[in-house]
């Protein structure tokens, strides 16, 4: 049987080996909204190409909601980092590999600084006309796709290892 610490010390340690289920929540709504609104980018920049060359757009409904979903990431990533800044994690708790540990972190801090930056990138680009920030904004896209691609392979090396670690994304620790 498993009892939640209630002391701030002891709850503050046993948190740091697993997310909470808000901090999952978070994770999850991220990942499947990046998803759509990557699959979406390609409709939002025929529009902005087509703006930009002067040409007549009728259908503004994947920029709309290109635009619209970036900002929701950007305030879920903002309650993200809140509280993973509240309640840290230690990431190399349950990995035997220090490097895989260290090469884990570097992604996830990654994910954050790319998700952050990318909405106002965005939206400097739509709204403000910033070519440069569009252009920004579309590198970006491609780290978002670089990263993704190292943080499942690295989930699926960990596997392979015998390191349960994809368990704390998937099943909060007791009691939070």
């Amino acid at each position: 049987m498993t009892t939640t610490p209630t002391a701030p010390s002891e709850r503050a340690a046993h948190a740091r080996h697993g997310y909470s289920s808000y901090q999952i929540t978070l994770h999850w709504t991220i990942a499947v909204l990046v998803v759509v609104n990557w699959l979406l980018g390609q409709g939002m920049s025929e529009t902005y190409e087509a703006l930009e060359a002067g040409q007549f757009v009728s259908n503004y409904g994947a920029a709309f909601m290109h635009i619209c979903i970036g900002i929701t990431i950007f305030l879920i990533m903002l309650a993200r980092l809140t509280a993973r800044l509240r309640r840290p994690v230690e990431t190399a708790a349950d990995s035997k590999h220090p490097l895989l540990a260290k090469l884990g972190m570097i992604n996830h801090w990654a994910f954050y600084v790319v998700l952050l930056a990318m909405p106002p990138l965005g939206l400097l680009a739509w709204f403000a006309g910033a070519g440069w920030a569009g252009a920004l904004h579309s590198l970006l896209a491609w780290v978002w796709v670089a990263l993704f691609v190292l943080h499942v392979g690295g989930a699926l090396v960990h596997l392979v290892l015998g390191e349960n670690i994809i368990r704390r994304i998937v099943r909060p620790t007791a009691g939070t």
